[in-house]
């Protein structure tokens, strides 16, 4: 695992996150403990990143149709969101990143936090089934892009690859 991360002073997100890429392999390599390793991944992004808020909500085991929160860096969140509400709810439903330039203009948003002005969300595959999102919001409007989409792809598919328990 890397000791210290490094986050280059460049403020072009693409390279912020081509450098991040190879550290976030290392900081998951060896590690079984999957809430670990999430925890680790979402620490990193908040950092690199200062998003307002960036974590993992899991399918819910108890087969309620929710997804219930999991490893998380920001202000205090939602513990559970149902099938297809909000912004969550809705990238499980459909299967798909859901990105979201305006908050307020998304139907049915839930507002955990009311500094939130947009949000990305990506869907958590293993072996072809959704077990969660990752879910990201900043306090500025239009704040994504489609770089911010391929990369957080990227690292939702290392989410997926984790041992979960």
């Amino acid at each position: 695992m890397a000791d210290e991360l490094f986050i280059p002073s460049d403020t072009n997100r693409k390279a912020i996150y081509e450098a991040l890429w190879p550290q976030l392999q290392s900081v998951v390599a060896g590690e079984s403990d999957t809430i670990a390793n999430t925890a680790n991944v979402m620490a990193v992004l908040k950092e690199a990143f200062s998003f307002l808020w960036v974590g993992v909500y899991y399918v819910a085991k108890d087969h309620s149709n929710q997804l219930v929160l999991g490893p998380f860096q920001g202000p205090l969140a939602c513990t559970r969101i149902a099938f297809g509400r909000g912004v969550c709810g809705t990238a499980w439903k459909e299967g798909r990143t859901i990105r979201v330039d305006d908050v307020d203009n998304f139907p049915g948003h839930i507002a955990c936090s009311s500094k939130s002005k947009s949000e990305l969300v990506v869907p958590i595959r293993r072996n072809n089934e959704i077990i969660g999102v990752l879910d990201v919001d900043s306090e500025h409007l239009a704040d994504f892009s489609e770089v911010d989409e391929h990369y957080l792809e990227q690292i939702a598919d290392l989410l997926g690859k984790l041992n979960y328990a």
